[in-house]
């Protein structure tokens, strides 16, 4: 049987942690072969806006991005192949040394074409988290910039 931490704390007054949960639940017989916690890889990827997308100027396919990854981080430029990428977008972001789990590769901030990239704008499918790849994942109108993505999809519940 699976079930998240949040829902045995629903029905279950207490305020220990997952450790000590399974050592009880394998004490009394029940036994727990795994704990998973899927946003444990997605701690990286922050809730983000572009500001500004403009044709790459040496590349038909690309867009330069101005983005807004939220308090902390200075507006940074994205260098981003996406056919959606747009201004006024909310976007995940993933900042230079994140994992990309659905690539397995860490981006580092570099140059595309002579434009600097400093993250990766992300679909669902790059996070491990769907298979489509039309595009970067296009978060609501109404989200703030600079949340955890994890915590933000309620993926932050082991």
């Amino acid at each position: 049987m699976k079930f998240t931490l949040s829902w045995l704390r629903d029905h279950l007054d207490t305020t220990a942690s997952v450790e000590e949960i399974c050592a009880k639940l394998n004490a009394i017989g029940l036994e727990v072969e795994s704990v998973a916690d899927p946003g444990a890889a997605l701690v990286p990827f922050r809730t983000a806006r572009i500001i500004e997308a403009a044709q790459h100027p040496n590349a038909d396919r690309l867009r330069v991005c101005r983005v807004d990854a939220g308090p902390g981080f200075d507006p940074v430029q994205v260098v981003c192949g996406a056919p959606n990428a747009r201004t006024g977008l909310a976007v995940i972001f993933a900042p230079p040394g994140t994992y990309i789990p659905g690539l397995d590769t860490t981006i580092k901030a570099g140059a595309i074409r002579g434009e600097t990239s400093g993250g990766m704008l992300c679909s669902l499918r790059e996070l491990g988290l769907g298979d489509a790849h039309d595009g970067i994942a296009e978060l609501p109108d109404d989200t703030l910039p600079g949340q955890s993505y994890a915590a933000f999809a309620g993926l932050d519940d082991p």
